[in-house]
């Protein structure tokens, strides 16, 4: 799954993100890109899950096109 952060700017807020979705699935492996604001994520979670923490954590994502 891939997805647009748009305020993930920096390496705190890809912290933030990584931490958000490990709350889901603890086994993800996820690739952080704040400079084009993106986020790569292998995960059992479902989108909405993983859209649903990212939300709670201030960080609302968008569904990047295939």
């Amino acid at each position: 799954m891939q997805f647009h952060i748009e305020r993930m700017t920096c390496s705190g807020c890809a912290r933030n993100v990584t931490k958000a979705i490990q709350s889901v699935d603890g086994t993800a492996v996820i690739q952080t890109d704040p400079e084009n604001r993106k986020v790569d994520v292998e995960t059992s979670a479902t989108r909405a899950e993983i859209e649903a923490v990212l939300v709670e954590a201030g960080y609302p994502a968008a569904r990047e096109a295939a």
